[in-house]
């Protein structure tokens, strides 16, 4: 089984900007505590953060086939971008979003939300932390997932 992570813009930037809101881990230390959960569960995980919204939009289409889950911090994209949401869409992979901040509680054109509807759940405003609970709750899909498919085979 195999997690992909995707980060979206100004993520790689962790750890620099906006601590009050972000905290002070680097993205590369989140990677680190999931890369730790997924081998503790036998499972393959890869990482991806791009600024440009093609690139996501191309990496979640590369999925298709490749991987069982996804999770997406898609960032400022979350507000705006149809196409990351139809991609998540198109692949039907099960996705879940991720964001370091509670978005409910900041702005208000951050309250619009363009991916959350297409996803299997969404984990808002625990800091980094959010990852560790993304990874818990992908893990249990894909183990849903796996029952599935075993018990499909038996019958």
């Amino acid at each position: 089984m195999k997690i992909v992570v995707i980060q979206g813009p100004n993520l790689n930037m962790l750890g620099v900007r906006e601590q009050n809101i972000y905290g002070q881990m680097k993205l590369e230390q989140i990677h680190a505590q999931m890369k730790d959960v997924a081998a503790q569960n036998n499972v393959e995980i890869e990482f991806f953060q791009s600024n440009l919204e093609g690139e996501i939009v191309d990496r979640i289409q590369e999925c298709y086939g490749d991987a069982q889950g996804i999770i997406l911090n898609p960032a400022a994209y979350t507000h705006t971008s149809i196409a990351i949401r139809d991609s998540i869409s198109a692949v039907n992979i099960p996705t879940i979003e991720v964001h370091i901040s509670n978005i409910h509680r900041r702005e208000e054109f951050r309250k619009t939300n363009m991916i959350a509807p297409v996803c299997a759940s969404s984990v808002v405003g625990f800091g980094p932390f959010g990852y560790h609970l993304a990874m818990i709750g992908m893990l249990q899909i894909m183990q849903e997932m796996q029952a599935a498919q075993e018990s499909q085979a038996q019958a």
